[in-house]
């Protein structure tokens, strides 16, 4: 990534200016994605959950992590449906702000989504029970959709700056199984030219987004 060889060369000062180039981006982004209508967004939704379900990876995976969708997001609910309707097993994300910690935790049904506690984010997230299988404590994970605000087309992502899920692909290089492959879900409009990486940030596999 040059970006990032550019940063090391260069020093603090142009670590800053790419943390600077970041925000500029979140706020860019954020912008477009509200601009889009309730309806605009669930046709997009639906347009990615298609090309998603018919994806070699999706469907030859046994052990999926998926995020819950923010309004913001393209929506995952029914992307879950179908994992539990393939017999899938669905792991998701379960934040400790205050240590900037995730794990993926098992769900045992779709419909139990409904009846998680609600985070200061205004997503649904399981509560702090450690009897929750954790993927990597078992069989690890062979597919990540993750959630982000910008995408380039190099695989390069902009996150919400907390840097979860960079943080757990590095965990899971220490699990036997290894990383697991990454599919991005994104609005076309979040879709740009570059994102600005740092050498903490881990590339993603694949972006899928509405093409003409």
């Amino acid at each position: 990534m040059e970006a990032e060889a550019e940063a090391a060369a260069h020093g603090p000062g142009t670590m800053a200016t790419l943390r600077a180039a970041k925000k500029v981006l979140r706020l860019d982004m954020k912008r477009r994605v509200a601009a889009l209508s309730g309806p605009e967004r669930q046709r997009q939704t639906e347009a990615v959950s298609r090309r998603l379900i018919a994806h070699p990876k999706y469907q030859n995976c046994q052990r999926i992590a998926v995020f819950l969708s923010m309004s913001d997001e393209i929506q995952t609910e029914d992307i879950i449906k179908d994992v539990f309707q393939r017999g899938k097993e669905c792991f998701i994300p379960r934040y400790k702000p205050r240590s900037n910690h995730m794990d993926m935790v098992k769900l045992g049904s779709a419909e139990e989504i409904q009846h998680l506690p609600l985070t200061s984010w205004n997503i649904r997230q399981p509560a702090e029970d450690n009897s929750l299988e954790e993927a990597l404590t078992s069989g690890g994970l062979d597919l990540i959709l993750m959630p982000g605000l910008g995408f380039d087309k190099h695989g390069n992502r902009l996150g919400r700056g907390k840097g979860y899920y960079d943080t757990y692909l590095e965990r899971c290089l220490q699990h036997p199984k290894g990383k697991p492959y990454t599919i991005a879900l994104a609005f076309k409009e979040q879709i740009c030219q570059q994102v600005p990486v740092t050498e903490t940030d881990e590339p993603i596999d694949e972006v899928l987004y509405e093409v003409p």
